[in-house]
């Protein structure tokens, strides 16, 4: 409730200066421009639920952008939807490495998530040589997807539209879903209950690259070019959104509408910042001054609810902690 609240705040104050930006089709342009950032968060979301990080999604939409590019500008004659297929079974290959390297070896997913970044920025560049793929050698029904309307609204946002709906489902209708939140919340409980901790990181790490994946065609076909540093950086932003959205770092408290307003709400000041003249730099400090509050009021909250993050120098959680 508070970020919405925060969020028709934001809405006010910039309409106050540009009346125009809170017309529906200038809020429907912004939920487009943050589309691909809230399938993003989705996958996130989930790893987080997990008390695991993934930060190589943004690698995994570079190279699986990159390698359905090279074989749309290479092999023209190649179906969208077979396409579409490879970056979206690419996509969860990479999440799959990453959750067996963590489950299987009982390396840490800060760590590994790390590694595999290079890894996958790496082979990026090994597949395309460094060279660019440009929108001249993209052919037509690759790059028209993401732009075409149905009923008035793109595909783009119909598409964060479909995974929001299967989060929806994943989340909070089955057991993988309901696996997450209780490694999340509990995981000594969670081994007692009869869930494998492991595997439902690998199924969460999964998820997460299935659905960067998909972002790896759109990212390439709606900007049309695909080149190594694709969406660098971008996993802060898929983390931020997250956070923001009330996605718990400490893992077991989130909700795919959380995942979604805080993607929205991180969006929507990337898109109103400049409309209001503020600078890059400045629009940099914000952004880490929000995601920083968020974190605040997120442990906050814990606290009440008796899940202690322990703080600098202290021993041991208080009684009322979440035991691990």
């Amino acid at each position: 409730m508070l970020l919405v609240v925060a969020l028709a705040a934001l809405l006010a104050v910039v309409a106050t200066r540009f009346p125009s930006f809170v017309t529906p089709r200038s809020l429907g342009g912004v939920f487009n421009d943050t589309s691909i950032l809230i399938v993003m968060a989705l996958g996130q979301a989930a790893v987080i639920l997990t008390r695991s990080v993934d930060l190589s999604v943004a690698a995994n939409v570079a190279l699986t952008g990159m390698t359905v590019a090279l074989i749309d500008a290479h092999h023209p004659g190649v179906p969208l939807a077979l396409l579409v297929a490879t970056a979206l079974g690419l996509g969860l290959l990479l999440g799959a490495v990453n959750g067996a390297l963590v489950w299987l070896l009982g390396i840490p997913p800060i760590v590994v998530t790390l590694g595999t970044l290079t890894i996958y920025r790496g082979l990026a560049f090994v597949l395309s040589g460094g060279a660019w793929i440009n929108s001249f050698q993209f052919t037509p029904a690759f790059l028209s997807v993401p732009r075409a309307e149905v009923i008035g609204v793109p595909v783009l946002s119909w598409t964060a539209v479909a995974a929001v709906a299967l989060a929806v489902v994943v989340f909070g209708r089955t057991g993988v879903g309901r696996s997450w939140y209780a490694v999340g919340g509990n995981p000594t409980a969670a081994v007692y209950a009869g869930i494998d901790a492991g595997r439902a990181r690998f199924l969460a790490f999964c998820f997460s690259g299935l659905l960067s994946g998909l972002c790896g065609y759109l990212w390439v076909a709606r900007y049309a070019v695909a080149y190594v540093d694709v969406a660098s950086g971008f996993e802060l932003d898929v983390i931020a959104a997250c956070v923001i959205g009330g996605v718990s770092i400490a893992g077991g408290i989130g909700s795919v509408g959380g995942a979604v307003l805080g993607a929205l709400f991180l969006g929507t000041i990337k898109n109103a910042l400049p409309v209001v003249n503020v600078s890059p730099f400045a629009q940099m400090a914000i952004s880490g001054a929000i995601i920083i509050a968020a974190v605040a009021l997120n442990t906050r909250a814990e606290r009440r609810r008796g899940r202690i993050i322990l703080r600098p120098g202290a021993s041991r959680p208080a009684p009322a902690a979440v035991a691990e």
